[in-house]
């Protein structure tokens, strides 16, 4: 029997859902926890001059697996590519304690990207499939918040181990987060119609296959966007410390917490109002959180710029992948997705290894590095600028062509 379109009234919050809600925050709590740590961790290991790194080889990997998670995702199925990219967090998470050495851990470090570069792809293209294209936006800004609440919660909880027990234990509880959705991914239902069985020939990626043409736009706005995101990722532990915010997660806890207020309503209204307004919006979000953290000098300063910057990415994540499903075709939607997350991964890691160039471990270089981030969401503001002129202009002249036509 075939499966039936969702319609506009479908309801997209059901048990599985709400079990994939469960299993983002699982994931989002193992994959984040680490984050404001790390930095930590590698200087003691003798690699202080490495942390440009740590996000940066990480999201290397991310962006070459993209090409492969998206055919998998639109071939042998979502949950499978979602179940793969969880357990990779396991297998990470507990072998940081073994490989105690800086190859080891840079290494390491490159190998975990296969989690983020496969999950989010399925994961997407999973909530594109469960709702009609009219509440597109709204139903990926709901299936953010169970990550975003464990990419909230996991820095707060691994800054809280690492100072009252040890960084083993914060790679055990994370592989253990990281298990528990594997779990609950297990009992997911797919959403693929017809999906294949694996095999090494799937793996073949033509170049044709790497990149999905309507995707240029909204990748172009994700890379200049998620610039922040790899220079917050990398600086952000320093700042904090330099400002007397001992729990350096807790910086990752308001930014996380900011953006997860704000998902729904940005889903909501991408959908009624348009998703390149939105996206206006949060470049002009982001712009003034740059120039908050470039003077921060207090703890209060902080946190306001976290919360501002969190505003800023809870209105462009599910604004950015709503978008991109819009113009791509129904059968290529791992594809465009994939394409959209390749260039998140290019403006993270260019973000870390920029901002950590920048920065040099001098307090005094962090303005510079978040000046840079901020100059790139005032361009990101141009360009969309640029094209809803372009966009309201086109539509204006098939009117008064079907206007005349009509006469």
């Amino acid at each position: 029997m075939a499966k039936v379109p969702p319609t506009a009234d479908t309801p997209f919050f059901n048990f599985q859902f709400g079990l994939l809600c469960v299993s983002n925050f699982l994931f989002g709590a193992s994959f984040s926890m680490m984050i404001p740590e790390l930095p930590g961790f590698l200087t003691k290991l003798g690699g202080a001059e490495y942390k440009g790194l740590i996000i940066a080889l990480f999201t290397l990997m991310a962006g070459i697996s993209r090409p492969f998670s998206g055919k998998l995702t639109d071939t042998v199925g979502r949950v499978p590519v979602m179940i793969f990219g969880s357990l990779v967090c396991v297998v990470c998470s507990l072998l940081y304690p073994v490989l105690s050495m800086v190859s080891g851990f840079l290494l390491l470090r490159f190998f975990h990207g296969f989690s983020t570069g496969f999950k989010p792809t399925a994961t997407s293209a999973y909530g594109a499939d469960v709702v009609h294209e009219s509440r597109r936006g709204e139903a990926l800004g709901a299936l953010a918040i169970g990550y975003t609440l464990g990419s909230s919660i996991g820095p707060l909880g691994g800054s809280y181990l690492v100072m009252n027990f040890s960084y083993n234990t914060m790679f055990y509880v994370s592989a253990l987060c990281a298990l528990g959705s594997v779990i609950i991914l297990y009992n997911i239902k797919e959403t693929l119609p017809n999906p294949q069985k694996f095999s090494v020939q799937i793996l073949k990626i033509k170049k044709t296959e790497i990149f999905d043409p309507t995707s240029v736009r909204p990748a172009i706005i994700m890379a200049l966007l998620c610039f922040s995101s790899g220079c917050v990722l990398t600086l952000s532990p320093d700042l904090s410390e330099s400002v007397g915010m001992h729990n350096k997660g807790f910086f990752y806890a308001c930014y996380t917490m900011a953006s997860l207020a704000i998902r729904l309503i940005a889903g909501k209204a991408s959908d009624k109002y348009g998703r390149v307004i939105v996206l206006i919006f949060s470049s002009v979000t982001m712009i003034i959180s740059m120039v908050f953290l470039s003077f921060a000098h207090s703890v209060m300063m902080v946190i306001i710029s976290a919360s501002i910057l969190g505003l800023s990415v809870g209105m462009n994540g599910p604004t950015i992948m709503a978008w991109t499903v819009d113009l791509c075709k129904p059968e290529n939607r791992g594809r465009a997705v994939a394409s959209v997350y390749i260039a998140l991964e290019m403006g993270i890691g260019g973000g870390a290894i920029i901002s950590g160039w920048i920065y040099q471990n001098k307090l005094s270089n962090l303005m510079y590095a978040f000046m840079v981030t901020g100059l790139l969401a005032f361009v990101a503001m141009l360009l969309l600028i640029s094209w809803r002129k372009k966009e309201k202009r086109h539509k204006m002249e098939k009117e008064e062509a079907l206007y005349d036509f009509n006469e």
